[in-house]
């Protein structure tokens, strides 16, 4: 669970981030003062930090596309080559080392005999 001042400042850094205006620790801790709020003073230097050349905007609006996923529209410039082609092996060798698991059954004893 998250603690009240890592919650004050995500939420501090979102409202930066709605206004456009650049996340900093001055910033955030500015939004804390204003709320009442009294956090550790490292929190808000922390956040900025982590969140220093992150597209917040970007974060949020994809959060359902999946972990890892690739940003649609064929990323893979031309000039790349074989890109795709190492990929693709990559997943039929997943999918080969995938052995299905053996049950109890087949090991000639159950749990409860």
């Amino acid at each position: 669970m998250a603690s009240k001042a890592e919650l004050a400042c995500v939420y501090s850094a979102l409202i930066l981030v709605d206004d456009d205006v650049a996340v900093t620790g001055e910033k955030i801790s500015t939004i804390l003062k204003a709320a009442n709020v009294d956090v550790e003073p490292y929190w808000p230097g922390l956040f900025a930090k982590a969140l220093e050349g992150v597209n917040v905007r970007d974060l949020i609006t994809n959060i359902g596309s999946g972990v890892g996923a690739a940003p649609a529209g064929g990323a893979v410039p031309a000039a790349a080559g074989g890109g795709a082609a190492p990929a693709a092996e990559e997943k039929k060798e997943e999918k080969k080392e995938e052995e299905p698991e053996e049950s109890d059954d087949d090991m000639g004893f159950g749990l409860f005999d």
